[in-house]
């Protein structure tokens, strides 16, 4: 029998984190059973989001970390000059009166006040750093999708969240995440994020990547947006050349922001 999947194992390891963490402890037994699945799988998972940090192995089972993870450990301010870039060029690809979706992260957050001050515009997000963004700005509709609360990434996520997405449409999507690369396009280490930034990016006609140059060329866990399905990558001039020339040579239209803007 074949392997499943990435993303089957990412869907199961997503059901997995919400389980524990709605219940605080499961046993091996009771996730398999859960799961429809046997309990060797639900122990190579576990071992998985153990070495994650996200669960703590206890006996039998597993239950939610005493202390929640940080994302891998980049200082905070290291890329904020190329965040800003790469949101401010971002905001030339809209056009004022169009309805556009943007997925949660820094860079998105930072594109969402360029935003602000467009003349009229409709925003889906289930990001509350977007909305947040967007508050003070009133000739911006802003159409919250609710969901589960992710604290650690500031939006919902979730089966309700991907529900709400699926009746909605716009003219771009724009996301981030934590690695792209020619083979995969757009990844995620996030688990509870990874189903519903796809459920963003099948909302949106075209999908814009919005990354700095740490991640181009870095790969993680869960697929979010294909190469084939990566409209415009929006990076830094600091990007690897050799992968910038093969994510072009997979039709991907890379844009390097003007880091004098």
């Amino acid at each position: 029998m074949s392997e499943p999947g990435p993303m089957l194992i990412a869907e199961r390891r997503r059901r997995i984190l919400e389980h524990v963490h709605e219940h605080g402890y499961a046993s091996f037994r009771e996730l398999a059973g859960a799961l429809g699945t046997s309990e060797s799988t639900v122990r190579r998972d576990l071992r998985s989001l153990v070495g994650e940090g996200l669960l703590d192995a206890t006996r039998g089972g597993v239950t939610r970390p005493v202390l929640p993870m940080s994302p891998r450990p980049v200082s905070a301010d290291a890329v904020a000059a190329e965040r800003e870039a790469i949101a401010a060029h971002a905001a030339t690809l809209v056009e004022p009166g169009t309805a556009v979706l943007l997925g949660p992260g820094r860079t998105t957050a930072a594109l969402a006040r360029r935003l602000a001050e467009l003349p009229a515009l409709t925003v889906v997000t289930n990001s509350t750093m977007v909305v947040e963004a967007l508050m003070d700005a009133p000739h911006v509709e802003v159409v919250a999708v609710g969901g589960t609360l992710r604290r650690s990434i500031h939006a919902f996520v979730g089966p309700i969240t991907e529900q709400h997405l699926a009746g909605l449409r716009g003219a771009q999507t724009f996301l981030s995440g934590d690695g792209v690369t020619p083979e995969r396009g757009l990844t995620t280490p996030n688990v509870f994020a990874a189903a519903t930034d796809q459920a963003l990016a099948a909302a949106g006609r075209d999908v814009v990547v919005l990354a700095d140059h740490s991640k181009i060329g870095h790969d993680t866990m869960c697929q979010t947006v294909a190469t084939e399905r990566m409209s415009v990558l929006v990076t830094d001039p600091k990007a690897d050349s050799v992968m910038v020339d093969r994510l072009v040579g997979a039709q991907v239209d890379v844009h390097l922001a003007d880091m004098n803007r």
